[in-house]
């Protein structure tokens, strides 16, 4: 009975050495003894590190000093200086001032059918002329200033309520685009022998702008 009360009133002496002093069994691993510090001791060959990326796409005997470090440095625009080198695509050897191109954008030459042509409230412009009544016909040029953002077919006629006497060249065409070169239309008042003043409204469809131009033209036939 002793003996057991003893152990339960020191219960450090069960983790006691045999000479009273607690025994030590931790395990110190960062010193040598334990862990290996020498690191990883893999060289390259040449004792420096190197590209190790080089290609091996290039044919045998290539010289990779044949092309001039100067090639291409113009880009894709440089042709349009004038040089025009390099190798011709098969078929297209003879593209030139002799050469005939097929095929392209056509342009409008014709009105359709069923087109109306739809005077506005407000004409675009305004322009009077003068033709002898027995001559055979007065003309003058109009210039119509592009409005459209791009490229776009025109088709031009008098309305159905203008003076018969009066025509317009060409009828259909295309119009360049904005700040581009104006598009020149030939406008013609033949009288027939009749004198007074006509008036004639003249009306360019653009359909796939969905716009049109207008003029007032007036005709003093003596």
């Amino acid at each position: 009975m002793k003996l057991v009360l003893a152990l339960l009133a020191s219960p450090a002496s069960a983790f006691m050495a045999g000479n009273g002093r607690p025994s030590s069994s931790a395990l110190h691993i960062s010193r040598e003894g334990n862990v290996d510090l020498s690191g990883n001791a893999w060289k390259p060959d040449s004792e420096k590190m190197g590209a190790t990326d080089t290609g091996d796409y290039f044919p045998e005997g290539y010289d990779r000093n044949a092309i001039a470090f100067t090639e291409g440095m113009g880009g894709s625009q440089a042709m349009l200086g004038g040089n025009r080198g390099g190798p011709a695509l098969p078929g297209m050897e003879n593209l030139g001032a002799d050469a005939i191109l097929m095929g392209g954008i056509d342009e409008a030459s014709e009105i359709p059918p069923g087109m109306q042509f739809v005077m506005s409230s407000v004409p675009d412009g305004e322009v009077q002329m003068s033709v002898a009544s027995n001559s055979k016909g007065a003309e003058i040029l109009l210039s119509v200033k592009p409005v459209c953002m791009g490229f776009e077919d025109y088709y031009a006629a008098f309305t159905s309520d203008s003076h018969p006497s009066f025509s317009v060249s060409p009828v259909a065409g295309r119009m360049d685009r904005r700040g581009g070169e104006p598009t020149e239309l030939i406008v013609k008042c033949t009288p027939a022998g009749y004198a007074g003043t006509f008036t004639g409204n003249l009306v360019i469809n653009l359909p796939e702008d969905n716009s049109k131009i207008c003029y007032r033209i007036t005709a003093n036939s003596f």
